[in-house]
């Protein structure tokens, strides 16, 4: 084809196509995962390795695909370029572009196919041999769950996961916990163990701690510099990035070790538990509901808020469809509570999701549920019940830390483990351009976390309603 790889390229490549004596990838099963920073040539090594496997093996189909529409159209023209190469073009029938149909299309009937995980490319393609996750950092599971299983009707697939380390708002766990079980494997070899892998896991990028401004940093995180990327393309690149946290992770691949951990709640969250004789008495009661996108979780959370100390719940979470829950969940708001329905106590009932929102909102209405009480959270609303739980959690743990009385509480018990381990796996996920992000969980459930937060903000904002009880327990 005329291509000359590094011996970064060549190495690279030689790890990525290795094979077991059954013939088979070796990292056919766990898959391939690249951690590495801009402006190194990924989008070339891969895309030259892939070239010569659809020139190879006829009939090889492979999809290509990143989060952004922006990303998947520029890597398709990097590589439309490349098929059109003096001793590529022979190979090549067709390169198609379109928007959602880009596609190169070798003679002997192999081809690749480009396209956006937010637009839902890739579903539904069966028979599928290599698929590259392209921007690996914002890989959603959902995403993951609907492409992988296109690539198991194949003898021998292959699944490259590429990226840059993530920021705090990336959803990211997918790609954060691959690297971490690929370093444990790795510290259980270095301890003396004979530890076998299925998954290869690389990482580019220079040491925390380095001089981000030392061409000997610059040289170890990016094997192309000097001699393919010189230096003013990459002090250019520092200077267009926000921040040097935004530098460090993608012009040097370091990643943020904080990031290794769990969501932002989940260092603060256990400061906050207390036992129920701990929780306050009465006070402003408000209830959230949240549903998941796809329409199978949903959870319903509590607030009590008294002398400006706000305590929240989980009351509840399902795993299933909403549709079996609306008719049980709506009667619940009704059923009585020493004699009170249980709306009658709550100043809000604040609700979220496509998936059952409306139909929630209607059941209750034809329960007699007055519409001044129930408030069908706009996506304004949800991202400042979101922002307002997390607020409120880091300045509790900060009164944990000094041993002050705490503005925010949650119930230490066995029936809250969803949401402990909801408030340890939610990260925050930006929804709009502008920042806006809400909670969102590639490796748990969000709706616990979302649920609490709605009814936060249903408390915060709500009036006080005298139902003449008191009671420890918010449902």
């Amino acid at each position: 084809m005329g291509v000359k790889h590094d011996g970064w390229q060549k190495g690279l490549g030689k790890a990525i196509l290795a094979k077991r004596s059954t013939g088979k990838y070796a990292a056919g099963i766990g898959g391939v995962l690249i951690s590495i920073c801009r402006q190194v040539g990924k989008t070339f090594t891969i895309g030259t390795i892939i070239f010569a496997l659809c020139i190879l093996f006829p009939g090889l189909k492979v999809l290509w695909t990143a989060h952004h529409a922006a990303t998947s159209d520029e890597t398709f023209d990097t590589l439309a370029a490349l098929a059109r190469r003096r001793r590529i073009s022979p190979y090549i029938r067709q390169v198609r572009g379109g928007n959602g149909k880009q596609r190169i299309v070798f003679t002997n009937g192999s081809r690749i196919m480009f396209g956006a995980r937010e637009h839902g490319f890739g579903r539904g393609i069966p028979g599928v041999s290599i698929v590259v996750f392209d921007e690996a950092q914002i890989l959603k599971s959902k995403a993951l769950n609907d492409m992988v299983p296109a690539a198991n009707t194949v003898k021998n697939p292959l699944v490259i996961y590429m990226g840059t380390p993530p920021t705090p708002t990336d959803p990211a766990e997918v790609f954060k916990s691959r690297r971490k079980k690929a370093l444990k494997i790795e510290e259980r070899r270095k301890s003396g163990e004979d530890v076998r892998s299925n998954t290869l896991y690389v990482e580019v990028g220079a040491d925390a701690g380095d001089d981000p401004d030392s061409h000997e940093t610059w040289a170890k995180a990016n094997p192309s510099f000097p001699h393919r990327t010189d230096a003013d393309a990459i002090q250019r690149l520092r200077e267009q990035l926000d921040d040097e946290a935004s530098f460090l992770r993608e012009g040097l691949g370091i990643w943020d070790e904080d990031l290794d951990g769990d969501g932002p709640l989940s260092k603060s969250w256990p400061m906050l538990a207390v036992g129920p004789d701990k929780a306050p008495a009465d006070g402003i009661r408000s209830f959230g509901v949240a549903f998941s996108a796809d329409g199978m979780r949903v959870s319903l959370g509590g607030c009590l808020i008294s002398d400006e100390s706000a305590h929240v719940e989980l009351i509840d979470a399902h795993q299933g469809p909403v549709e079996e829950q609306l008719a049980p969940l709506a009667d619940w708001f009704v059923a009585k509570v020493d004699g009170v329905a249980r709306w009658r106590r709550a100043s809000m009932i604040v609700i979220s999701g496509r998936a059952g929102a409306a139909v929630l909102e209607r059941l209750l209405l034809d329960r007699k549920v007055p519409c001044r009480r129930i408030v069908v959270a706009s996506s304004p609303i949800y991202y400042q019940s979101c922002g307002m739980l997390l607020e409120q959690v880091t300045a509790a743990a900060g009164e944990a830390k000094r041993g002050e009385a705490l503005s925010l509480t949650h119930l230490a018990s066995v029936g809250q483990s969803q949401l402990d381990e909801s408030a340890k796996k939610s990260t925050q996920e930006k929804r709009t351009r502008d920042g806006a992000w809400g909670w969102g969980s590639p490796a748990g459930d969000e709706t616990p976390v979302e649920a609490i937060s709605l009814a936060l903000y249903g408390a915060r904002t709500g009036k006080p309603v005298s139902t003449g009880t008191r009671k420890a327990v918010i449902a």
